[in-house]
């Protein structure tokens, strides 16, 4: 018989993490999060993961559980997986906005397909790729902290760290990155993220200046206010090092009024942001065919969601840079199996879709 969609089970977890995480938005010491498991008619589990970031997706906890309990989870049960268009388009088009439940349940569905095809998810989605590689991100400190942190992650193996800016001054701001940039040397990779901390203007000023200085940073993630998508082409276009979007697109229709602007110079796709893997894939291609590479990243998530984005980052060309740290984060990780954490190598496993083995 055809298999279809039996049960959707929500579980909220809360686990700590193993150092607090601070950004421009928010200090997080505890992750909240829910995993959500969809059984099918054969037994099989698919995986998906809803991290609540309010200040980000405006998702928490009570939406989330409300979301996939009450409106979108019950139009599912009974639809035959052979029909994912249908599967799929019925996630998106249930309510709108609450991108997270919405990405965990496609994230579910695709661990679900990949299982019925016996393959690793990353196969389904075109590659055939077994590890990518990661940057770790710096978050939010006293200059001499961050500093610290910085070359404890050299140390442990990485090669490429983010840095986050934008909590105050942009001169502060410059100051901390010369600090950090002179204590771990010329061979690191830096990328900053202001978590659209900075008005255009000090945005410019700031990266004109690292420039100037010989500071060799590779990116810079979303200077300026989500919304601002005059001010983050403005930062694009005055500007030499490379800009990436990151809050500003949520959406294909995001992602392609600010190409139409040449607004930004890079995208980071994040499915607790699109929706899901499919819709994700959708802002790479367009991305793509517009010659702009992508980032794949994550919120503070667990190893669920955070495998789902490490198969799509190694199953596209286009995505070119790989911010998959946050499980790392996680003082545990609520489910078992999933993605190899090898220091800065992201070990995919060779199983039947994320590899979370568990028969309802």
């Amino acid at each position: 018989m055809t298999p279809v969609i039996k049960k959707i089970l929500v579980t909220e977890e809360a686990v700590p993490l193993k150092r607090p995480f601070k950004t421009a938005l928010r200090t997080v010491t505890t992750a909240q999060t829910l995993i959500i498991k969809v059984i099918d008619s054969d037994g099989l589990v698919g995986f998906g993961e809803a991290a609540p970031t309010p200040v980000i997706t405006g998702d928490t906890v009570s939406s989330i559980k409300e979301a996939i309990n009450d409106i979108i989870g019950p139009k599912l049960i009974g639809k035959s997986l052979i029909n994912s268009e249908d599967i799929k388009a019925t996630i998106d088009q249930a309510m709108v906005h609450n991108s997270s439940p919405k990405a965990a349940l496609n994230i579910a569905v695709n661990d679900l397909i990949a299982q019925h095809y016996h393959v690793p998810l990353v196969q389904v989605l075109g590659g055939n790729a077994d590890h990518i590689t990661t940057d770790y991100t710096v978050s939010v400190d006293s200059t001499e902290k961050m500093i610290r942190q910085a070359q404890d992650l050299i140390a442990a193996g990485f090669s490429t760290l983010k840095i986050k800016v934008g909590s105050q001054s942009e001169r502060a701001d410059v100051q901390r990155v010369a600090a950090i940039r002179q204590a771990v040397g010329p061979s690191v990779k830096l990328r900053l993220d202001a978590n659209q901390g900075w008005h255009h203007k000090q945005a410019v000023a700031a990266i004109n200046r690292m420039a100037q200085m010989g500071l060799a940073i590779e990116l810079v993630e979303q200077p300026v206010p989500a919304a601002d998508f005059e001010g983050l082409a403005y930062v694009t276009r005055h500007t030499q090092t490379m800009i990436m979007a990151d809050e500003s697109v949520f959406s294909v229709a995001d992602a392609q009024r600010l190409i139409s602007m040449r607004g930004c110079d890079l995208i980071n796709l994040k499915l607790m942001k699109a929706g899901g893997i499919d819709n994700a894939l959708k802002i790479n291609t367009l991305a793509e065919t517009a010659g702009i590479s992508c980032m794949v990243g994550s919120m503070i998530e667990s190893s669920v969601s955070v495998t789902a984005a490490a198969h799509l980052a190694a199953a596209k060309r286009n995505v070119k840079y790989v911010d998959l740290d946050a499980s790392m984060m996680f003082s545990s990780n609520p489910v078992q199996g999933g993605l190899i954490n090898q220091k800065a190598r992201i070990q995919l496993p060779d199983v039947p879709g994320l590899g979370f083995q568990d028969r309802h």
